[in-house]
Protein backbone atom coordinates (compact mmCIF):
# COMPACT_ATOMS: atom_id res chain seq x y z
CA UNK A 1 0.00 0.00 0.00
CA UNK A 2 1.35 3.41 -0.77
CA UNK A 3 0.31 5.86 1.78
CA UNK A 4 0.72 9.73 0.79
CA UNK A 5 0.27 12.59 3.56
CA UNK A 6 -1.79 14.96 0.63
CA UNK A 7 -3.65 14.84 -2.33
CA UNK A 8 -1.27 16.62 -4.04
CA UNK A 9 1.42 14.25 -3.55
CA UNK A 10 -0.52 11.58 -5.42
CA UNK A 11 1.55 10.64 -8.37
CA UNK A 12 -2.10 9.92 -10.42
CA UNK A 13 -0.78 8.14 -13.17
CA UNK A 14 -2.60 5.00 -12.68
CA UNK A 15 -6.85 5.90 -12.61
CA UNK A 16 -8.52 4.86 -9.02
CA UNK A 17 -11.69 3.42 -7.44
CA UNK A 18 -12.25 5.14 -4.79
CA UNK A 19 -14.02 5.71 -1.55
CA UNK A 20 -13.70 8.79 1.03
CA UNK A 21 -14.59 8.22 4.54
CA UNK A 22 -12.99 8.84 8.47
CA UNK A 23 -12.95 4.63 8.71
CA UNK A 24 -12.21 5.21 12.30
CA UNK A 25 -11.82 1.68 13.39
CA UNK A 26 -11.94 -0.41 10.17
CA UNK A 27 -14.16 -2.66 11.75
CA UNK A 28 -15.99 -5.14 10.24
CA UNK A 29 -18.34 -2.60 8.81
CA UNK A 30 -16.00 -0.82 7.25
CA UNK A 31 -13.92 -4.22 6.03
CA UNK A 32 -17.48 -4.66 3.76
CA UNK A 33 -16.97 -1.61 1.91
CA UNK A 34 -13.01 -1.98 1.44
CA UNK A 35 -13.75 -5.25 0.05
CA UNK A 36 -16.16 -4.00 -2.53
CA UNK A 37 -13.56 -1.25 -3.56
CA UNK A 38 -11.03 -3.63 -3.66
CA UNK A 39 -12.62 -6.45 -6.02
CA UNK A 40 -14.06 -3.53 -8.20
CA UNK A 41 -10.59 -1.95 -8.48
CA UNK A 42 -9.36 -5.36 -9.69
CA UNK A 43 -12.00 -6.48 -12.17
CA UNK A 44 -11.72 -2.40 -13.53
CA UNK A 45 -7.90 -2.40 -13.44
CA UNK A 46 -7.51 0.50 -11.25
CA UNK A 47 -6.06 1.29 -8.16
CA UNK A 48 -8.24 1.01 -5.07
CA UNK A 49 -7.99 3.94 -2.69
CA UNK A 50 -8.92 5.27 0.46
CA UNK A 51 -9.01 9.20 0.77
CA UNK A 52 -9.68 10.23 4.46
CA UNK A 53 -8.56 13.27 6.15
CA UNK A 54 -6.30 14.30 9.61
CA UNK A 55 -7.34 15.77 11.70
CA UNK A 56 -10.92 14.52 11.86
CA UNK A 57 -13.09 16.97 10.35
CA UNK A 58 -15.12 17.73 13.72
CA UNK A 59 -11.89 18.57 15.39
CA UNK A 60 -11.42 20.98 12.84
CA UNK A 61 -15.21 22.61 12.62
CA UNK A 62 -16.23 21.95 16.10
CA UNK A 63 -13.44 22.40 18.17
CA UNK A 64 -15.28 22.39 21.30
CA UNK A 65 -16.37 18.84 21.07
CA UNK A 66 -14.40 16.26 22.77
CA UNK A 67 -13.79 13.77 20.21
CA UNK A 68 -12.23 10.63 21.13
CA UNK A 69 -11.60 8.34 17.67
CA UNK A 70 -10.91 4.65 17.84
CA UNK A 71 -7.41 5.01 16.19
CA UNK A 72 -4.59 7.29 15.71
CA UNK A 73 -3.99 8.29 12.63
CA UNK A 74 -0.95 5.58 12.11
CA UNK A 75 -2.72 2.90 13.97
CA UNK A 76 -5.10 3.34 10.82
CA UNK A 77 -2.76 3.53 8.15
CA UNK A 78 -1.44 0.02 10.04
CA UNK A 79 -5.08 -2.02 9.30
CA UNK A 80 -5.67 -0.38 6.17
CA UNK A 81 -2.34 -2.04 4.79
CA UNK A 82 -3.54 -5.08 5.99
CA UNK A 83 -6.58 -5.31 3.97
CA UNK A 84 -4.38 -5.06 0.30
CA UNK A 85 -5.64 -1.74 -0.01
CA UNK A 86 -3.52 -0.23 -3.06
CA UNK A 87 -3.29 3.60 -2.01
CA UNK A 88 -4.20 5.85 1.22
CA UNK A 89 -4.49 8.97 1.09
CA UNK A 90 -4.13 11.16 4.48
CA UNK A 91 -5.38 15.13 3.80
CA UNK A 92 -4.89 17.87 6.37
CA UNK A 93 -8.35 19.12 6.45
CA UNK A 94 -8.51 22.26 7.01
CA UNK A 95 -11.12 25.29 7.38
CA UNK A 96 -10.06 25.79 3.76
CA UNK A 97 -10.46 22.74 2.41
CA UNK A 98 -14.48 22.63 4.15
CA UNK A 99 -14.95 25.65 2.20
CA UNK A 100 -14.28 24.21 -1.56
CA UNK A 101 -17.59 23.76 -3.36
CA UNK A 102 -18.71 20.60 -4.43
CA UNK A 103 -17.79 21.12 -8.34
CA UNK A 104 -14.14 22.02 -7.01
CA UNK A 105 -14.08 19.30 -4.87
CA UNK A 106 -15.30 16.53 -7.78
CA UNK A 107 -13.18 18.20 -10.46
CA UNK A 108 -10.01 19.33 -8.53
CA UNK A 109 -9.67 17.15 -6.34
CA UNK A 110 -11.20 13.48 -7.25
CA UNK A 111 -10.94 14.01 -11.40
CA UNK A 112 -7.83 16.18 -11.96
CA UNK A 113 -5.80 14.86 -8.67
CA UNK A 114 -6.86 11.72 -7.96
CA UNK A 115 -7.44 10.46 -11.70
CA UNK A 116 -11.19 8.90 -10.19
CA UNK A 117 -12.76 6.69 -12.69
CA UNK A 118 -15.20 4.74 -9.90
CA UNK A 119 -16.49 5.71 -6.54
CA UNK A 120 -18.28 3.76 -4.48
CA UNK A 121 -19.96 5.71 -1.65
CA UNK A 122 -22.38 5.75 0.72
CA UNK A 123 -26.30 6.81 0.45
CA UNK A 124 -26.09 9.54 2.48
CA UNK A 125 -22.49 11.18 1.73
CA UNK A 126 -22.29 14.99 1.87
CA UNK A 127 -19.77 16.99 0.38
CA UNK A 128 -18.84 20.12 -0.72
CA UNK A 129 -18.85 23.68 1.22
CA UNK A 130 -21.50 23.56 3.78
CA UNK A 131 -21.96 19.73 2.60
CA UNK A 132 -24.77 20.76 0.77
CA UNK A 133 -23.90 18.43 -2.59
CA UNK A 134 -25.05 14.40 -2.05
CA UNK A 135 -24.88 11.29 -3.65
CA UNK A 136 -27.22 12.19 -6.65
CA UNK A 137 -25.26 15.42 -7.53
CA UNK A 138 -22.48 13.18 -6.89
CA UNK A 139 -24.06 10.79 -9.93
CA UNK A 140 -24.65 13.65 -12.00
CA UNK A 141 -21.18 14.77 -11.83
CA UNK A 142 -19.90 11.38 -12.74
CA UNK A 143 -22.09 11.81 -15.84
CA UNK A 144 -20.27 14.57 -17.19
CA UNK A 145 -16.60 13.95 -15.50
CA UNK A 146 -16.39 10.26 -16.85
CA UNK A 147 -16.50 8.04 -13.03
CA UNK A 148 -19.29 6.15 -12.43
CA UNK A 149 -20.68 6.41 -9.23
CA UNK A 150 -21.61 3.05 -7.12
CA UNK A 151 -23.98 3.64 -4.16
CA UNK A 152 -23.44 1.63 -0.61
CA UNK A 153 -26.68 1.18 0.47
CA UNK A 154 -28.30 2.17 3.90
CA UNK A 155 -28.40 -1.07 5.68
CA UNK A 156 -25.14 -1.72 5.19
CA UNK A 157 -24.24 2.03 6.29
CA UNK A 158 -26.18 1.72 9.02
CA UNK A 159 -23.95 -1.14 10.20
CA UNK A 160 -20.86 1.27 10.01
CA UNK A 161 -22.15 4.03 12.23
CA UNK A 162 -23.92 1.26 14.38
CA UNK A 163 -21.10 -0.63 14.78
CA UNK A 164 -18.70 2.70 15.51
CA UNK A 165 -20.84 3.79 17.96
CA UNK A 166 -21.26 0.33 19.55
CA UNK A 167 -17.66 0.31 19.75
CA UNK A 168 -17.04 3.45 21.26
CA UNK A 169 -19.85 2.94 23.97
CA UNK A 170 -18.16 -0.62 24.82
CA UNK A 171 -15.19 0.39 25.10
CA UNK A 172 -16.07 3.02 27.51
CA UNK A 173 -18.08 0.43 29.77
CA UNK A 174 -15.38 -1.67 29.77
CA UNK A 175 -17.07 -4.80 27.71
CA UNK A 176 -13.66 -5.34 25.50
CA UNK A 177 -15.44 -8.55 23.96
CA UNK A 178 -17.93 -6.73 22.21
CA UNK A 179 -15.83 -3.64 21.11
CA UNK A 180 -13.18 -6.77 18.96
CA UNK A 181 -16.05 -8.51 18.11
CA UNK A 182 -17.21 -5.64 16.26
CA UNK A 183 -13.84 -4.39 15.43
CA UNK A 184 -12.76 -7.67 14.13
CA UNK A 185 -9.19 -7.91 15.73
CA UNK A 186 -8.26 -6.69 19.39
CA UNK A 187 -8.41 -3.09 20.54
CA UNK A 188 -4.95 -1.49 19.94
CA UNK A 189 -3.23 1.46 22.28
CA UNK A 190 -0.07 2.48 20.83
CA UNK A 191 2.55 4.65 22.61
CA UNK A 192 6.14 4.63 23.91
CA UNK A 193 7.29 3.10 27.17
CA UNK A 194 8.04 5.94 30.05
CA UNK A 195 9.31 5.61 33.37
CA UNK A 196 7.29 5.37 36.08
CA UNK A 197 7.12 6.03 39.91
CA UNK A 198 9.53 1.94 40.12
CA UNK A 199 6.19 1.31 42.40
CA UNK A 200 5.83 -2.36 40.58
CA UNK A 201 9.10 -3.11 40.85
CA UNK A 202 9.17 -3.00 44.89
CA UNK A 203 6.64 -5.59 44.57
CA UNK A 204 8.35 -7.73 41.67
CA UNK A 205 5.36 -6.47 39.22
CA UNK A 206 7.46 -4.23 37.09
CA UNK A 207 5.42 -2.48 34.65
CA UNK A 208 6.14 -0.68 31.26
CA UNK A 209 4.12 3.00 31.34
CA UNK A 210 2.70 3.36 28.13
CA UNK A 211 2.84 7.25 27.05
CA UNK A 212 -0.04 8.09 24.31
CA UNK A 213 0.48 11.43 23.31
CA UNK A 214 -2.43 11.32 20.70
CA UNK A 215 -5.22 13.10 23.27
CA UNK A 216 -7.82 12.27 20.96
CA UNK A 217 -7.54 8.50 21.25
CA UNK A 218 -10.24 6.54 23.59
CA UNK A 219 -9.01 4.80 26.47
CA UNK A 220 -10.88 2.07 27.61
CA UNK A 221 -12.67 1.63 30.96
CA UNK A 222 -10.68 1.68 34.23
CA UNK A 223 -9.50 -1.62 35.09
CA UNK A 224 -7.43 -4.54 34.65
CA UNK A 225 -6.91 -6.44 31.37
CA UNK A 226 -5.46 -9.69 29.84
CA UNK A 227 -2.92 -7.94 26.90
CA UNK A 228 -0.89 -9.30 24.17
CA UNK A 229 2.10 -7.32 22.20
CA UNK A 230 4.67 -8.46 19.92
CA UNK A 231 8.02 -7.06 21.19
CA UNK A 232 11.48 -7.66 19.54
CA UNK A 233 9.58 -10.32 17.39
CA UNK A 234 8.83 -12.25 20.27
CA UNK A 235 4.74 -12.44 20.87
CA UNK A 236 4.21 -11.87 25.29
CA UNK A 237 1.54 -11.41 27.00
CA UNK A 238 0.76 -9.69 30.12
CA UNK A 239 -1.73 -7.67 32.27
CA UNK A 240 -2.26 -4.01 32.14
CA UNK A 241 -3.94 -1.65 34.17
CA UNK A 242 -5.60 1.65 33.01
CA UNK A 243 -6.28 3.91 36.00
CA UNK A 244 -5.00 6.04 38.57
CA UNK A 245 -3.50 3.87 41.36
CA UNK A 246 -5.41 4.58 44.35
CA UNK A 247 -3.36 2.00 46.47
CA UNK A 248 -0.56 4.43 46.43
CA UNK A 249 -2.82 7.54 46.34
CA UNK A 250 -1.93 8.37 42.67
CA UNK A 251 -3.89 11.58 40.91
CA UNK A 252 -2.67 11.09 37.27
CA UNK A 253 -4.30 8.21 35.18
CA UNK A 254 -1.70 5.82 33.82
CA UNK A 255 -1.42 2.51 31.24
CA UNK A 256 0.73 0.33 32.99
CA UNK A 257 1.51 -3.64 31.07
CA UNK A 258 2.85 -5.90 33.61
CA UNK A 259 4.68 -8.83 30.78
CA UNK A 260 5.00 -12.03 31.87
CA UNK A 261 8.51 -13.63 31.46
CA UNK A 262 9.71 -10.70 29.59
CA UNK A 263 12.33 -8.48 31.52
CA UNK A 264 14.19 -6.69 28.71
CA UNK A 265 14.68 -3.01 28.91
CA UNK A 266 11.67 -0.92 27.00
CA UNK A 267 11.54 2.16 28.11
CA UNK A 268 11.47 4.83 25.19
CA UNK A 269 10.60 2.34 23.11
CA UNK A 270 7.26 2.03 20.90
CA UNK A 271 4.86 -0.70 21.66
CA UNK A 272 1.31 -1.89 20.38
CA UNK A 273 -0.59 -3.85 23.31
CA UNK A 274 -3.83 -5.37 21.78
CA UNK A 275 -6.46 -5.78 24.53
CA UNK A 276 -7.79 -9.30 24.75
CA UNK A 277 -10.09 -9.18 27.84
CA UNK A 278 -11.10 -7.45 31.06
CA UNK A 279 -10.69 -9.03 34.60
CA UNK A 280 -11.90 -6.56 36.90
CA UNK A 281 -12.35 -2.79 38.21
CA UNK A 282 -9.54 -1.09 39.43
CA UNK A 283 -9.62 -1.12 43.40
CA UNK A 284 -7.84 0.52 46.31
CA UNK A 285 -6.28 -1.73 49.21
CA UNK A 286 -5.16 -1.31 52.33
CA UNK A 287 -1.54 -2.20 52.21
CA UNK A 288 1.06 -3.17 49.31
CA UNK A 289 0.84 -6.73 50.41
CA UNK A 290 -2.87 -6.55 49.48
CA UNK A 291 -2.05 -5.16 46.21
CA UNK A 292 0.70 -7.57 45.61
CA UNK A 293 -2.19 -10.60 46.73
CA UNK A 294 -4.40 -9.28 43.88
CA UNK A 295 -1.77 -8.91 41.46
CA UNK A 296 -0.55 -12.42 42.45
CA UNK A 297 -4.62 -13.55 41.73
CA UNK A 298 -5.20 -11.09 38.48
CA UNK A 299 -1.74 -13.29 37.25
CA UNK A 300 -3.04 -16.64 37.24
CA UNK A 301 -6.77 -15.26 36.14
CA UNK A 302 -4.81 -14.24 33.16
CA UNK A 303 -2.84 -16.90 32.31
CA UNK A 304 -5.54 -19.53 32.53
CA UNK A 305 -7.59 -16.84 30.08
CA UNK A 306 -4.18 -17.26 27.77
CA UNK A 307 -3.83 -21.07 27.71
CA UNK A 308 -7.74 -21.30 26.64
Amino acid sequence: MITVQSISKYDKKHPTAITIGTFDGVHIGHRKILERLINNAKLLDLKSTVLTFFPHPRMVLQQQADIKLLNTIEEKAKILRETGLDNLIIHPFTKEFSRLSATEFVQDILVDSLGTKKIIIGYDHRFGRNRNANITDLIEFGKSMGFDVEEIPAQEIDDVSVSSTKIRTALLEGDIETANNYLGYPYMLTGTVSKGKGLGRQINFPTANLHIPEEYKLIPKKGVYVVKSTIEGQTVFGMMNIGYNPTVSGTEKSIETHFFDFENNLYDKKIQIDILERIRDEHKFDTLEELKAQLLADKKTSLAIISK
